[in-house]
């Protein structure tokens, strides 16, 4: 990436969405005073403004927008300009009624919220480009236009449609993916199977509501398709922004969060020249601090290892959850600085002042309902403040040497109907490896299966891949016989790309690296447990899953107590080439998965990066000249660790310890 598509911002970004258009003009001078106080520094403005900036078809009225941006600009607050096409105006739809989405049951949504369009459709596409096209030449030279914020959370309501041009575009996907064969087609789905033969491409539809359940491969092909369909958007927005101001950077909100999956985020990222992210708290979480860490690693792999943005997350409560709680005392402070320790390189929130009216009502923002007498205020004042304090931090990256094998496709094709359990999913297997780690104070980087130089690293997890294609399996295996460790979870490697099962016994594309073959699956019942023996923790118990599985090769670390499956190995490990690969064919309760975890790392002489009690979250970013380490306490305790240097967030110097105040955070530059 050329630095021309670099944010051009001093120091950390900070700010929110800003949504001046809620109010009347004359707040807008106090708003100015306020985000200057914050230290707010970079703003994203007209988000949700289509039916403002085009009353109707070609017609447009930028008077608004015109001194919104020029007081921006006299304030020294840089604008990130977004494209308004995530909710087109009520006009749009009176004169393109195709345009409006088909649930899988064929019913017609309505217009009247956001993200009520078909992503296939022809009008919808001409109008956003249209939109986009009319904002790129007018704000183009613009000196407050920092970035290009291309829609805003693409397929959070509208991953899929259903409708017959749906259909037809997705005819159009599968004929280019299978070179216009429909016998490739049909040996890819398996459409022998419940005489689904195809015989022409005009049959094919999306994966309607049928009567009973329905193909694991046509299920998978539609999310592929889904996916590439809302990225063909956002890249030909991206083109008309890129030919109008081809040296300001563009990007587009992830959503990598525990609540959303619809997007192949692996295929996204390099379209963009800065990725961003947004990332929401879940009330029923007793440890969302572990989310925050993961969907940060993620995020910051997906960047390529560079720095990336937090675009939106919250102050305090959310709007759209059952319950929505407010952050306890100094939480938004830890939650917005564990971002910048896990890559972020700007901290923004939804959004800059609450909104008395509209869906979002009581979602918290920078500015609550409250005003400037209030505890997130001042918060947010005084993160500003420790922003500004860490402004060298900005473009260090993570020194990681583990990597999590992370796989969009190997997620949705778990999640299809028709497994030998429903109970698995993805992100918690994921998670349930990744909390060993986190607490360990071990960086993680997150892989796709397929990736080059992995030898960068000295152990790959590979908590969940139920799908990988031969090349994807190769290259793990390669990775292993070249001195590297491997850990494999359960139920991986058991289907091709196709979701067709790997014959010869599980699991399927890992048995010769594993060393290990299983006949039969047993998963357990909900609430059922095994016991555990052999080098594991007394009282060790598994859930979830079992298998028959026996040795071929490698050594039995532990096994079934009890049971039909009493005596059988549970856990292996295995020399394969100048490496070892690890097989856990249940699930541990979380004492024993700990310890599994911590003496698999140990096997790859992987350590923490530095030692630290329990519940205070360790993070290095390394800088050209420095370390900086991040040292978070999660417990309320505070902590006592070792570390030289300067505390940045009060520019103290550290010789020998630095103290994390109870609940706080202690951020220290170590020279190297």
């Amino acid at each position: 990436m050329s630095s021309k598509h670099h944010l051009r911002l001093p120091g950390i970004a900070y700010g929110g969405d800003y949504n001046p258009e809620q109010w009347p003009e004359e707040v807008w001078a106090e708003d100015m005073r306020l985000m200057r106080e914050a230290g707010v520094t970079m703003v994203s403005v007209g988000i949700f403004s289509w039916a403002l900036l085009e009353p109707a078809e070609g017609v447009y009225d930028f008077t608004r927008m015109d001194k919104i941006l020029a007081m921006l600009q006299e304030n020294g607050i840089a604008a990130d300009l977004a494209t308004p096409t995530a909710a087109p105006p009520a006009w749009f739809f009176k004169t393109y009624p195709e345009a409006l989405p088909v649930d899988r049951d064929g019913r017609t949504l309505s217009y009247g919220s956001r993200q009520t369009f078909c992503p296939s459709s022809p009008a919808y596409r001409k109008a956003a480009l249209r939109i986009a096209g009319a904002l790129a030449e007018r704000y183009a030279d613009h000196p407050a236009l920092a970035m290009w914020h291309v829609h805003n959370e693409y397929g959070c309501h509208n991953a899929a449609c259903y409708c017959d041009i749906s259909a037809a575009a997705f005819r159009t996907w599968l004929r280019a993916r299978y070179a216009d064969d429909i016998d490739a087609l049909n040996h890819a789905w398996g459409t022998t199977f419940w005489s689904q033969w195809y015989y022409s491409w005009e049959e094919v539809l999306p994966p309607r509501a049928t009567g009973a359940d329905p193909n694991p491969a046509h299920g998978l092909d539609w999310r592929r398709f889904c996916s590439d369909e809302l990225l063909s958007l956002c890249t030909a927005e991206r083109e008309v922004l890129r030919r109008a101001a081809p040296d300001i950077p563009a990007t587009t909100n992830f959503m990598v969060m525990r609540n959303f999956d619809a997007l192949d985020y692996w295929r996204w990222a390099p379209e963009l020249d800065i990725v961003s992210n947004d990332h929401y708290l879940m009330s029923t979480d007793p440890e969302s601090e572990i989310d925050i860490a993961l969907s940060g690693d993620l995020v910051r792999s997906l960047a390529g290892g560079r720095p990336w943005l937090l675009m939106e997350h919250s102050t305090g409560a959310v709007n759209w959850q059952p319950v929505n709680r407010a952050k306890k005392s100094g939480e938004m402070r830890r939650n917005a600085l564990a971002h910048v320790a896990h890559g972020a390189d700007g901290i923004a929130y939804f959004q800059w002042r609450a909104a008395r009216a509209g869906a979002e009502q009581w979602h918290s923002a920078m500015l609550p309902h409250a005003g400037t007498d209030s505890q997130i205020w001042q918060d947010v004042v005084q993160l500003g403040t420790d922003l500004k304090a860490l402004a060298e931090v900005r473009g260090s990256t993570s020194p990681a040497r583990t990597a999590i094998v992370w796989d969009w496709d190997a997620r949705w094709a778990l999640e299809q109907p028709s497994q030998p359990s429903g109970a698995p999913r993805f992100q918690d297997l994921v998670r349930d490896w990744y909390a060993p780690l986190w607490r360990a104070g071990v960086a993680v980087d997150f892989v796709r299966p397929d990736a080059p130089d992995l030898d960068r690293y000295r152990l790959l997890l590979a908590p969940s891949l139920y799908l990988v294609d031969d090349a994807g399996a190769a290259n793990l295996a390669a990775f292993t016989e070249r001195g590297g460790t491997l850990a494999v979870g359960f139920h991986s490697g058991a289907v091709d790309e196709n979701c067709h099962v790997r014959l010869g016994g599980y699991p399927g594309a890992f048995r010769d690296i594993l060393g290990v073959r299983t006949d039969e699956l047993f998963p357990l019942l909900p609430g059922e447990t095994v016991g555990l023996t052999g080098e594991v923790p007394p009282g060790a118990t598994a859930d979830l899953w079992s298998e028959r599985l026996r040795l071929a090769g490698a050594k039995a670390v532990a096994s079934y107590a009890e049971g039909s499956l009493a005596g059988v190995p549970a856990v292996t490990r295995h020399h394969h080439g100048n490496g070892t690969a690890w097989y856990l064919a249940t699930r541990p309760d979380p004492t024993t998965l700990t310890a599994l975890i911590d003496r698999i790392r140990h096997d790859a002489g992987i350590q923490p990066e530095r030692d630290a009690p329990a519940g205070v979250e360790v993070v290095r970013r390394r800088g050209t000249d420095a370390d900086y380490l991040f040292l978070i306490d999660h417990t309320g305790n505070g902590a006592q660790i070792p570390a030289e240097g300067t505390e940045l967030l009060t520019g103290k110097p550290v010789s020998g310890t630095v103290t994390v105040s109870p609940g706080g955070i202690a951020v220290v530059r170590e020279p190297r």
